[in-house]
């Protein structure tokens, strides 16, 4: 599988999703790049960058446990 960036002109982009949408989710999926995909590529890139530089934080399952419930003991009851 390959992943293209492209720039398209406004006056063809209605065009060219419409081509696209003639594709099945299977052949191709369209990925909007909007401010939120930005910041998670971003936050990734970081944790990769910590993971490959040695630097990454790691916890045990027993760590994540109790980290996991005092964050569900802290914000209980705030729905």
């Amino acid at each position: 599988m390959h992943t293209i960036k492209l720039k398209i002109h406004d006056k063809v982009y209605k065009h060219f999703i419409w081509l696209l949408s003639k594709f099945s989710k299977d052949e191709i999926e369209i990925i909007s790049e909007d401010d939120v995909f930005l910041k998670t590529q971003e936050e990734l890139q970081v944790q990769l960058d910590e993971i490959n530089e040695g630097t990454a934080e790691y916890y045990t399952i027993d760590e994540l446990e109790e980290r996991l419930e005092n964050k569900i003991t802290k914000h209980e009851g705030r729905l």
